[in-house]
């Protein structure tokens, strides 16, 4: 059974940080774009950040970008997202994400575009 298990979540001030780490068991991801969606109260899911299969193509939202960075470990089928200087607006639901295939730079920001996601991991950040 395919299984992605996000950890790491919680409560923080603005301005803190956190990281976000996902395990993936049942298959290997090392061939597939591994990345990060979120949700907030009242919002669409939401794009946060992709790794291709070769790490070194990454891609972020705008809101993120510069605070937030991606990474991923293909030896031990783990992706992580390190979170600094933490917004309000970053408070949601966090979901680690991976396709079934992808080609070596190829990084989706659509959610249709990933087979497998995870339960999701609350983080949420006070003013």
């Amino acid at each position: 059974q395919v299984q992605l298990v996000e950890s790491g979540g919680g409560l923080v001030q603005a301005g803190g940080s956190l990281r976000l780490s996902c395990a993936a068991s049942g298959r290997t991801f090392s061939r597939s774009a591994m990345g990060w969606f979120r949700q907030g109260p009242g919002k669409e899911r939401e794009f946060v950040a992709v790794i291709s299969r070769n790490p070194g193509t990454t891609a972020y939202a705008d809101s993120v970008k510069g605070r937030f960075t991606i990474s991923r470990d293909n030896a031990k089928n783990t992706v992580s997202l390190e979170m600094n200087s933490l917004k309000p607006e970053d408070s949601a639901v966090y979901y680690c994400v991976a396709d079934s295939y992808s080609g070596s730079n190829y990084a989706p920001r659509t959610p249709d575009e990933y087979e497998y996601w995870g339960q999701g991991t609350q983080v949420t950040v006070s003013s």
